[in-house]
């Protein structure tokens, strides 16, 4: 039996050659464009933390199973309201998969389980790249005056800076205060 395709699906058009040529030279991206990117490199963080709770072995199991579930449960808890954000401002709301791929920036192809520590550094590092995403989220809706979203995303990156502090933390060597860099 052949799958039915919707009637009237809703499309998202790839970005055009003149707004690929302004993301090239470092020119902003308009708002509903950053906020698809940071729903798909949150929505994969979320991927990557979850795969990591389920999959994390070794002697501290239970505490790292915990953490990464505290992680993917929080970038979860975000999702819905970055979607909602873009609903805001008159924007249609990614939710297919390959949608997710094409926009994001964050690929989840390197990440694979190992060590805890290879984990907590991978995920230290996924973590970095959406803080790095919303923080040009913050500065667009800032200069597009949407404040309450430049609000949420201050929110979410002070959340980010907490969970790459704690997993910087639990890198580092016993009587070590710093951590690697990711």
């Amino acid at each position: 039996m052949a799958k039915k395709q919707p009637s009237n699906p809703i499309t998202f058009a790839a970005p055009d050659a003149a707004a690929e040529a302004a993301a090239d030279a470092n020119e902003p991206m308009d708002l509903l464009s950053n906020l698809a990117t940071v729903v798909a490199d949150t929505f994969t963080l979320y991927i990557i933390a979850h795969g990591f709770h389920w999959n994390v072995r070794g002697d501290e199991f239970s505490q790292y199973h915990e953490f990464f579930g505290e992680i993917y449960k929080d970038v979860w808890g975000s999702v819905d309201s970055w979607g909602e954000n873009i609903r805001k401002i008159g924007g249609d709301v990614q939710f297919r998969l390959t949608d997710f791929i094409a926009t994001r920036e964050l690929d989840d192809s390197p990440f694979v389980v190992g060590t805890i520590a290879e984990m907590v550094t991978q995920l230290l590092a996924a973590n970095q790249m959406v803080i790095d995403c919303l923080n040009e989220a913050f500065a667009v809706a800032t200069a597009e005056n949407q404040q309450g979203i430049a609000n949420f995303a201050a929110e979410r990156i002070d959340q980010h800076q907490k969970w790459a502090w704690q997993l910087s933390a639990s890198l580092a060597d016993d009587g070590d205060e710093t951590a690697p860099a990711a």
